[in-house]
This record gives structure tokens, C-alpha cells and sequence, in this order.
């Protein structure tokens, strides 16, 4: 039998959460609920985890919310991906590898490090 993810706790938990991460009042907001595992969703879960600026301007994000493209040329089969993360307000999405709720909660809050630095740059 697999190992239940603690993790996922922790996740869903966040559901719901918009909190408050820099005195230029740049924001991060979570949206995590729990579905039937499909072929999209294997894992259960519809998630959106955004980070935005003081303006409500989406700066990044990771969320299975509709299909991206993996990276190919047109000689390669293109299958559709739901976990993606968008970098940059102009990004149609890059597929990510989602491996575990902690993973992904990890992953996120390092892009916003990431992000934030440069911010502040």
C-alpha cells in the first residue's frame, strides 16, 4: 500500500489563505481542494497558488487549472500537462513535476523568494 502524503494536510489547510508578504504589500493567495484522481489530476487535487503585487497583478504561479505544452518540436508527441507553473506576467505556463504537496509547497515558496529578490533588486 503507498505511503499517505502527511504533507497533504498541510496543503489543504491553505485553502482559502491570502496573506500579506512584504511591507509593498505583495501578496500570496491559496486555492488547494481535493477531487477525484483523473488522468489530468492523478494526485486528487485542483490547486492554484499565486504570488501577486500590491496591485492584484498575478507575478507567478504554480496550478493545474488547464493543459500547457511540453517543450518539443513538431516531430515529438505533445501531451498535455495540468501541473504547470507560470513565471512572469506573460507566461502561458511550463509543465512542473508534481511529486508530493510538500514538494510543490516547497517549490512555490522558493520561486517567491526568487521572485521577491529580484523585486527588491
Amino acid at each position: 500500500m503507498p505511503r499517505r502524503d502527511e504533507s497533504l494536510d498541510t496543503l489543504l489547510d491553505l485553502d482559502g489563505q491570502t496573506l500579506v508578504i512584504s511591507e509593498q504589500g505583495h501578496f500570496v493567495k491559496f486555492v488547494v481542494k481535493r477531487n477525484e484522481a483523473t488522468a489530468a489530476r492523478p494526485h486528487g487535487l485542483s490547486y492554484s497558488l499565486t504570488l501577486h503585487s500590491k496591485t492584484g497583478v498575478r507575478l507567478m504561479g504554480f496550478d493545474n487549472s488547464h493543459a500547457v505544452r511540453r517543450a518539443g518540436g513538431r516531430f515529438v508527441e505533445q501531451v498535455r500537462v495540468y501541473d504547470h507553473v507560470h513565471r512572469g506576467r506573460n507566461d502561458p505556463g511550463r509543465p512542473y513535476r508534481f511529486d508530493n504537496a510538500g514538494k510543490l509547497i516547497e517549490d512555490f515558496w522558493a520561486e517567491v523568494d526568487r521572485i521577491m529578490r529580484e523585486e527588491e533588486g
